[in-house]
């Protein structure tokens, strides 16, 4: 068996999954039914990320890279394009768009990059297809790495508040606004504040340098390692969450964030 495969057999591997006499799933794909693995794939990769394994990580990055390629296996089938149009459209991006690694401009730091970058990809577009300053944003991003990225686009024309003690104050007055629409019982406007509230969330952590997406993945992460504490400390006494007190179960929440920050948990 070989121990080391090239790029080049990797497509070619591909193309015979495809091809009469391969494989029958294979064969059968569209780009519309792979959508859903890019997706999968791709969270599969930050699971390893945030596992810290090595092993995983080169797994599950063979597995994302394996997205690519299978779509450009169908692209070719049909004449639209082939995997090195993919990585030629690709590498001139990447030359086009650092003029000060292969070209002659000159930059500070890296905001003023992404500055740069941004005005580029600016003139790489028809103004008369993409007329806003918001547009571009993919419109199936989960929801706060949407509002995340629909604030830094306001933000980099001017749109944005001069301290984060004005985006804080605006989460505040979002609360207070939400607590109004709860008291009055208005199922409608609580839904449009709620949503209001977590906007001007989303914009204080982008403020921050925060990424939301990411927080609330982390704190959803440490809720389910918490839960299973309690969980499993409640099977041992030879009980269950439906037959414990909250009281109970919430002292033994306050052990699991002790063992977490101890790294026992």
């Amino acid at each position: 068996m070989k121990t080391s495969y090239s790029f080049e057999e990797l497509v070619a591997i591909m193309r015979k999954l495809r091809e009469p006499g391969g494989c029958p799933w294979d064969a059968e794909q569209t780009h519309q039914s792979l959508t859903r693995y890019l997706l999968e794939e791709t969270y599969e990769v930050i699971e390893a990320i945030d596992e810290n394994s090595p092993g995983h990580l080169k797994e599950e990055l063979g597995d994302l890279l394996l997205q690519p390629v299978f779509h450009a296996a169908i692209a070719e089938e049909s004449g639209a394009f082939a995997i090195t149009d993919v990585i030629t459209t690709l590498c001139e991006k990447l030359v086009r768009r650092h003029p000060h690694v292969f070209g002659d401009l000159e930059i500070k730091d890296s905001q003023q990059q992404i500055e740069n970058w941004e005005k580029i990809k600016r003139l790489e577009k028809d103004t008369t297809e993409r007329p806003s300053a918001l547009s571009g944003v993919p419109p199936h991003l989960p929801a706060l790495l949407k509002a995340h990225k629909i604030g830094e686009k306001a933000a980099r024309v001017g749109f944005d508040w001069e301290h984060a003690d004005q985006v804080f104050a605006k989460v505040m007055e979002e609360l207070t606004e939400f607590e109004e629409a709860r008291s009055e019982g208005n199922a409608e406007r609580m839904e449009d504040e709620l949503g209001d509230l977590l906007f001007a969330i989303v914009n204080l952590g982008r403020y921050l340098s925060l990424n939301p997406e990411e927080a609330l993945r982390k704190t959803i992460g440490r809720f389910q390692k918490r839960f299973s504490y309690v969980e499993t400390s409640l099977h041992r006494q030879g009980t269950t969450m439906q037959e414990s007190s909250l009281d109970t179960m919430n002292q033994l929440w306050e052990l699991a964030k002790d063992a977490e920050r101890s790294g026992q948990l």
